[in-house]
This record gives structure tokens, C-alpha cells and sequence, in this order.
């Protein structure tokens, strides 16, 4: 007797507020699948020497590493730096420039375990599930949203492994009290099956939004 189902993670705000109003019925998920772990997340200053400590530390178990640098213009500098850290890694890119074909071909090859490092934008956010590959670096985590920071984190842990999360921080830039919020969420809840929690903090973080006024989208006063 459902005409629309919607499924997320971690609701934006606005539509988790929708749902504990009354708007719309809400159901919860809690079992998370079997054999998974809590993913291992760290927050940090960045620094180039923990990097590359952390990159041999996981191909040493054989793993594979996703590296977020959200910056095309830079990211090719980002993989030859790492390149020469770690002349014996095998170091692909991947973003929305290239064209579908070639992203195919690199992520099939990372799937494949023919790449130990994919230096990637966030266009890994969604959809991608690589089980041999359970650590994920992330350049700038304060430029992110909550909600996006708990996708992020969810590329990896997708097997029976542990996993780690290391969200980098530029620690000569000055630091905003709702970034702060964010990075101690994320670094907070970390049990398996923290989506709700985690969109319940985002919620307080940020607030609801306009949801029937003036400021929505659309054309909600023609509706009535």
C-alpha cells in the first residue's frame, strides 16, 4: 500500500524532518549485514609522512587504498607526489572529467586489485563497492558535509575485514564551530548502522531548512 519508497543512509535534513513531523512514515533498518565491523575512523591534521606510513601499513596486509583529493585541477600533482613517495605502488586517477569508458576500465582495474592506490574526487560517493579495498584517505575532510563524510566512509568495510577512515584536516586553516560539530560526529559514531544518528546530528548542526515557505524550491504556495 506504498506508492513511493525512499531509501537513504543518512536523510538530509529537510527530509528527516519531514518524516518526525508526522509528513511521512518512517521505518528503520538496525541490522547491519553479516560479518561486518565497525570501520576504524580517525581525525587528524594532514601530513605527507602519516600518509605514506598509512598507504604501506595497508598494502602490507595485501589491502587496497582509496585516496580523496576533491580537487581535479591538483589531482594529478596529488598522484605524482604519492608516486614518488612510493615509487613501487601501483597509482591510478579517477574523476567526472574522464570520459565513462576509461572511469569503467580504472575502476574495473581497481576492482580487479591491478591498482593498490585510486586517487579519486567524490565521484567514489556512491554506488562503489571494492571489498579488498578498506582504508580511505581523505584530503580537507572540514570541506565536507556529514552526511557525505558517512557515504565517504562507506566505500570501505564492505567486507569481512577491518576497515580505516582517515579524515585529514588542514590545520593552518582557521576551523568553523559547525565543522568541528561534523568531524566529532563522524569520528563519534561509528557502530554499524550510525546513519540515522548521524543524520539526527546533521539535523542539529544544520538545521531543517524551509520546508513549506517561501525559500523551498519550486512552486509550493500554487500547490496549497
Amino acid at each position: 500500500n506504498v506508492d513511493v519508497l525512499t531509501l537513504s543512509a543518512t536523510p538530509i535534513p529537510r527530509t528527516l524532518q519531514i518524516s518526525l513531523l508526522g509528513v511521512r512514515a518512517l521505518s528503520k533498518i538496525d541490522t547491519p549485514p553479516s560479518d561486518r565491523m565497525p570501520i576504524q575512523t580517525y581525525v587528524s591534521p594532514f601530513r605527507w609522512d602519516a600518509v605514506k606510513e598509512l598507504i604501506e601499513r595497508e598494502l602490507g596486509r595485501e589491502g587496497q587504498v582509496f585516496y580523496l583529493h576533491n580537487n581535479i585541477g591538483t589531482l594529478y600533482q596529488c598522484a605524482a607526489k604519492l608516486q614518488n613517495m612510493l615509487p613501487n605502488v601501483r597509482i591510478a586517477c579517477a574523476h567526472g572529467k574522464l570520459p565513462r569508458n576509461e572511469v569503467e576500465d580504472i575502476m574495473m582495474n581497481f576492482y580487479n586489485g591491478n591498482i593498490d592506490v585510486l586517487v579519486c574526487t567524490s565521484i567514489i560517493e556512491n554506488g562503489i563497492d571494492v571489498p579488498n579495498a578498506n582504508m580511505i584517505i581523505v584530503e580537507d575532510s572540514e570541506n565536507y558535509g556529514l552526511s557525505q563524510l558517512y557515504q565517504i566512509k562507506g566505500r570501505v568495510g564492505r567486507s569481512n575485514r577491518i576497515a580505516y577512515a582517515y579524515l585529514f584536516y588542514n590545520e593552518h586553516r582557521i576551523m568553523k564551530e559547525k565543522t568541528e560539530k561534523r568531524l566529532r560526529a563522524i569520528q563519534e559514531f561509528t557502530e554499524l548502522g550510525s546513519g540515522y544518528k548521524i543524520a539526527q546530528r546533521d539535523l542539529l548542526i544544520r538545521g531543517a531548512g524551509d520546508i513549506l515557505g517561501p525559500e523551498q524550491a519550486g512552486y509550493i504556495d500554487s500547490i496549497g
